[in-house]
């Protein structure tokens, strides 16, 4: 197993532990840990990408366990959310419901030998919802600190919703004929 894979899989290691100190009540400690798991995990989604594709170590291992590790992490951190009456759960349902759209077009895609790199809106959904986590683990009981979060939540479903149907706009022959269209 290459560096970058061995990244992806701590990644994935790295939730049930995040969890553990989301969940768990000891303090301000636990969200700091946490925290600190968090933005570990997300580096090392940038950075195994940048291995792969610098040392051209790119594996079929690597191209789906990536954007199912970044899918674990945020979706994890985001139901703890729910658990601590930060996040309402119809606004997880959707971001977890896009992720379950994608990956189904990208199994269909793949059937066809096709294998469907992420949108810019994908990224930047990606983007903003880490830097929601962020503020949501941090959570700080002050009224700008509330429109923070308020503004990166909001964004998030917004380029949840923006990128999921650009998503299926181009790709919007995959059901009907097994054919992709350009992205």
């Amino acid at each position: 197993m290459n560096l970058p894979n061995k990244l992806t899989t701590l990644r994935v290691i790295l939730i049930p532990f995040m969890v553990v100190f989301l969940l768990v009540d000891i303090g301000r400690v636990g969200d700091y840990i946490a925290l600190f798991l968090f933005c570990f995990a997300s580096f090392t989604d940038f950075l195994d990408g940048y291995l792969a594709r610098k040392n051209h170590l790119i594996t079929n291992f690597g191209k789906f366990m990536d954007p199912l590790a970044d899918k674990l992490l945020v979706g994890a951190a985001a139901i703890c959310m729910v658990e601590r009456g930060l996040l309402p759960a119809w606004m997880v349902v959707i971001l977890i419901s896009r992720e379950f759209v994608i990956s189904g077009f990208r199994l269909i895609a793949s059937d066809n030998g096709v294998v469907i790199a992420a949108s810019i809106w994908g990224k930047f959904k990606t983007v903003c919802q880490m830097f929601m986590t962020i503020a949501l683990i941090l959570h700080f009981d002050n009224p700008v600190w509330y429109v923070i979060e308020q503004i990166l939540v909001w964004g998030s479903l917004i380029l949840t919703i923006l990128s999921l149907v650009d998503y299926i706009y181009k790709n919007r022959h995959v059901l009907k004929d097994g054919q992709l269209d350009e992205m």
